[in-house]
This record gives structure tokens, C-alpha cells and sequence, in this order.
């Protein structure tokens, strides 16, 4: 019992002094409670809706102010265009508009019949499900509150139209996503292993006494990359069309483009990591680690973002999934163009500079 006291003994000593290890019994623990435990939040509250009140009385704006006084709605920012109020839906900036034609006041006077109008975006189905469901519920107590009681309850119900996903089917939802987070994840193993690997290889001098940047090196070990990830990227969607009939609504053209920035962003992800450690093991389990989990957590694939907790919101920020989750589900189920989606873009530029500029800046540390 003694020698496998000591051997315990050493093997706990090697624990405590090994940082890595520390990080796996004691850091990796806190970082997914505190993950799973505010960021999985199934209730959906505060969806962006959008307004068009016809009828202008003072029923109609009761009825309004009762959807944004519940914490399940919260007021789109931008006026919905009564010309085309899918326009709202299609740019993401409302999850669905509500319509109220004229007469609604009357139809509830003389207990009559009448329909409010709900457009509802389904690229989303659980919140397109939480939308009816919610709407029904604030229509129906509004109504019951207006008349005494034992009265005859006028035929008011709530005329749903669902855009983009109208058969509610969650491969439409979730294949897109899976789409994003597999390139992520490829693209990030793929890369994070190349100067790790020619630092356990030894070539790094050679490739150090080569008249070249730093930059000029990292650009160059992602160019190949770049077309690989892409590939896969076709790949991936070829067999979601074939296998899970998903909709293809927009410009393929303007995806590949999109996919490239993506694609790039990254790959940048893996350079960054690989500059950061010695061996290709550890670089693989760190991208693994980076990019798995906060893409499924923080990127609204799964979880609604707005229902997260600030820190975890603005964390949400720096995951490139969050854009591109937007834009292929935009240009996919609801055929949205450049416009709509150019800021995403922006965003993940503006993230692949960034990793750029930390990587190059650890490689030239190292190379000093």
C-alpha cells in the first residue's frame, strides 16, 4: 500500500505543477457551469415585433401597449415599412409584425367577428412557435378583459402567416447552423496545428532564416486552407440540400463570398492558437475547446442571445459563428442580399484582422 501511496503521491505533485491539467480539473469545470447554466435559457422573452395599428383607436393602442408591457415582446427600433412589412423580417431587425386593420374597435363593440394579422419569421421555429403562442394568449385575455362578464365572446382571433419556414421544420433551423460550426471547427483544426507542427518538427529555423515576414508567413500557411475549408463548406452543403431538402433562396454567388471572409476568419482563430502553444496536441484540443463549445453556446444556434446575460451577450461578440449564423440562414431561407447582410460581414473582417494582428504579433515575440 505504501508504493501506491507514493505513486499517488507524485502522480498529484505532477498534477499541481502542470497548468494545463489545473486548467482541466479546475478552470474547465467553472467555465461550463457558468456556460450551461446562464446561456442554456429555453424561455424566450424580449422578441423584436414590429407594429402597423390601422385602426387608430383606443382599443388598438391598449392592445399594443398590453404586447409591450409582457416581457415576452420588445419594440422594433425601426418603422416597419407598411408597403412591404416582410422587408422588416427579411433584414432580422423584427421576428415578426403585427397588423391591426381598421374596424378592430367595432368588431369588439358589437361582438363580431375579426382577424388580427401576424407575419411571422420561421427561419427561426421555436420562436416562431413562442410568437403564436404568446400572441394568442395576449389577444385573448385583452378581448376578455374588455367585456363583463357571462357575456357572448366576440370572434377575434389572430390570422397567423409564417414566412421562410412555413411547415416549421427544425432541419430548415438547425441545418444551416450545423453548416457554420462545422466550418468553424475544420477550419480552426486545420490551421492551429501548422506552426505547432513545425515547432515539434524543428523546421521553424528554416523557416525563420527565409526572407519573409511574419505576416507574409501566416498568409501563406492560410492560403491553402482557405480552398480546403471552402470545399468542405460545399460538401457540407451539397449533402444538407440532398439529405434535409433544405431551401435555397438567395445567391449562391454571394455566399461563396461570404463563406471566403468566414472561412478566413477562421482559419485566423487556428493561427492565433497555433502561435500560442509548443505541440500540435495541445493545439487541437484548444481549438476544439474555443471554437466547439461557444459556437453551439454563444452564437444563437441553439440559444437565443438576447436572453443571455449581459457579460455572456458581449462575449457572443468575438465567436464569428454569430454573424455567419445570420447570414446563411438569411441568404438560405429568406433570400437576403449584400444590403441586408453587409454588416455581419463587416463584423467578421474586423475579428480576422484582429486574430491577425494578436498572431503576428505573438509569432514576431517569438522569433525575437
Amino acid at each position: 500500500m505504501s508504493k501506491i501511496k507514493f505513486i499517488a503521491l507524485k502522480e498529484l505533485y505532477h498534477i499541481l505543477r502542470d497548468p494545463r491539467s489545473l486548467v482541466i480539473v479546475f478552470a474547465m469545470p467553472i467555465m461550463m457551469t457558468f456556460l450551461y447554466g446562464y446561456a442554456i435559457n429555453l424561455d424566450i422573452e424580449n422578441i423584436v415585433i414590429a407594429t402597423i395599428d390601422y385602426d387608430q383607436t383606443p382599443q388598438s393602442r391598449r392592445l399594443m401597449e398590453d404586447f409591450f408591457r409582457s416581457s415576452y415582446f420588445s419594440m422594433s427600433d425601426k418603422a416597419v415599412d407598411e408597403h412591404d412589412p416582410e422587408s422588416i423580417l427579411r433584414t432580422g431587425e423584427a421576428s415578426a409584425v403585427l397588423i391591426i386593420d381598421p374596424g378592430f374597435a367595432d368588431a369588439l363593440r358589437e361582438r363580431r367577428a375579426y382577424s388580427i394579422g401576424l407575419l411571422v419569421d420561421g427561419s427561426d421555429n421555436n420562436l416562431s412557435a413562442a410568437v403564436q403562442y404568446y400572441t394568442k394568449a395576449i389577444v385573448n385575455a385583452f378581448v376578455l378583459r374588455q367585456l363583463p362578464p357571462d357575456t357572448k365572446l366576440p370572434g377575434i382571433d389572430v390570422s397567423i402567416r409564417v414566412l421562410y419556414n412555413p411547415d416549421l421544420k427544425s432541419s430548415h433551423f438547425f441545418v444551416p447552423g450545423l453548416v457554420a460550426i462545422i466550418l468553424l471547427m475544420i477550419s480552426a483544426l486545420l490551421t492551429s496545428i501548422t506552426i505547432a507542427r513545425e515547432k515539434e518538427t524543428g523546421t521553424m529555423e528554416q523557416l525563420l532564416t527565409a526572407p519573409v515576414s511574419a505576416a507574409q508567413i501566416l498568409l501563406g500557411k492560410i492560403a491553402p486552407y482557405i480552398g480546403l475549408a471552402l470545399l468542405d463548406g460545399v460538401l457540407v452543403l451539397f449533402f444538407a440540400k440532398i439529405l434535409f431538402a433544405v431551401p435555397f433562396e438567395g445567391s449562391m454567388l454571394l455566399l461563396l463570398w461570404f463563406g471566403i471572409i468566414y472561412v478566413s476568419t477562421a482559419l485566423a482563430v487556428g493561427i492565433l492558437i497555433s502561435s500560442l502553444v509548443r505541440t500540435q496536441q495541445v493545439a487541437m484540443m484548444l481549438a476544439l475547446v474555443t471554437t466547439l463549445l461557444p459556437s453551439v453556446m454563444l452564437s444563437g444556434f441553439i440559444f437565443a442571445i438576447r436572453n443571455m446575460p449581459v457579460a455572456l451577450q458581449a462575449l457572443s461578440h468575438i465567436v464569428p459563428a454569430r454573424y455567419f449564423l445570420v447570414i446563411i440562414r438569411g441568404i438560405m431561407l429568406k433570400g437576403a442580399g449584400l444590403q441586408m447582410l453587409g454588416v455581419q460581414a463587416a463584423y467578421m473582417i474586423a475579428l480576422m484582422v484582429i486574430f491577425m494582428m494578436i498572431a503576428a504579433k505573438k509569432f514576431n515575440t517569438r522569433i525575437g
